[in-house]
């Protein structure tokens, strides 16, 4: 019987109901994929914070998940602080769950010792240790209220400081208790991404887009960007990215300059966690400026808060590729440039898992 749109039951379509139709589908998605973490092995070679120096007293031995593996940080009796691939090479015990003893790490299982270059120093019952007993070590910066390890034999670029002496500032470090689903690089993104200041954190700039200002290096780039913020608050930042992992701005939010270096950690591929170091002038004593800088802090707190918040969803949930863009997507487009060229290597690989 033919269907006319009368008859009743179930799934039938009510007589002149609409279907809407794809007229003109795509037969092919546009754009290039993008390298990810850990593929074929490999990860950026890019400075990538650890832990907080806070977290790391003397004396003290942490494991933190790092690349496709585990890794400690320690600091012996020197005070310095270093990370090191986190399996002992005698059986594969963690060294996370030993203890520091001087300037050495020593293992819980045979009370093997490591030195500060990560070389086995003695072993227990005295045999002589053997020389491929070794730990990896990385190269290893504290910077910023931060302990940061560089995926690589030798750094490409370092750590970037504030234009306001350290003398003249107060920082405070941040670990971002979450992680993001998302690699780090595709954070950093964000900052060459000038259309997602406008329409995801309410900003407008003074005159055209500054694609024009961006002083590029090869790992990076900075640019200056005065407009206002949300709630009409003017502003008069420089920015920049290093590498596919840091990024850090500084500059007058109002009435008073602030300064944010924010790292990506990468405890494993496809995903992130933010540390964060924010600096604010140093109150001159009296109780009436010790007031302001609090009252900073409250705002500079906020602020953060509410970027990260405004961000977190779309981090979580973004398949990201370098798709249909545009004129406006000028300094983005070269940015990707990078992250598809970046160097990447695994020299830690055998060691950390």
């Amino acid at each position: 019987m033919p269907d006319d749109g009368s008859m009743a039951g179930a799934g039938a379509r009510p007589k002149g109901a609409h279907i809407e139709m794809p007229r003109n589908n795509p037969t092919v998605r546009p754009g290039e994929l993008m390298p990810r973490e850990g593929e074929n092995g490999v990860y950026s070679q890019s400075w990538f914070p650890i832990c907080l120096s806070s977290e790391l007293d003397v004396g003290t031995i942490r494991g933190e998940n790092f690349l496709d593996g585990k890794v400690i940080a320690w600091r012996g009796e020197d005070g310095v602080a270093r990370v090191m691939s986190a399996f002992c090479p005698h059986v594969g015990a963690d060294l996370s769950v030993g203890c520091v003893t001087g300037n050495h790490v020593q293992c819980a299982f045979h009370k093997w010792e490591y030195d500060k270059d990560g070389a086995c120093a003695k072993t227990f019952i005295g045999d002589p240790a053997p020389k491929m007993a070794q730990l990896y070590k990385f190269p290893t910066q504290e910077r910023h209220g931060i302990v940061w390890a560089f995926n690589g034999d030798e750094p490409l670029w370092d750590i970037p400081d504030f234009e306001k002496p350290s003398d003249d500032v107060i920082v405070r470090s941040i670990r971002v208790p979450n992680l993001f689903q998302c690699d780090p690089w595709v954070f950093a993104a964000n900052t060459p991404d000038m259309q997602h200041f406008k329409a995801v954190h309410g900003m407008s700039f003074g005159g055209d887009d500054p694609h024009d200002a961006v002083e590029w290096n090869p790992y990076g780039f900075r640019y200056k960007l005065k407009g206002k913020h949300q709630d009409g608050v003017d502003i008069d930042w420089t920015l920049g990215i290093r590498g596919t992992s840091i990024f850090w701005q500084e500059g007058p939010y109002g009435d008073h300059w602030f300064g944010a270096m924010v790292g990506f950690g990468l405890p494993e591929a496809g995903k992130h966690e933010a540390f964060a170091a924010v600096a604010l002038e140093k109150p001159d004593g009296s109780a009436a400026s010790q007031k302001r800088y609090e009252e900073q802090c409250a705002i500079t707190d906020m602020l953060l808060v509410r970027t990260v918040g405004e961000d977190t969803n779309i981090l979580n949930s973004i398949h990201y590729r370098q798709g249909t863009l545009t004129a406006g997507d000028k300094t983005l487009k070269r940015y990707l440039k990078i992250v598809r060229d970046y160097p990447r290597a695994h020299p830690s690989g055998p060691f950390i898992s």
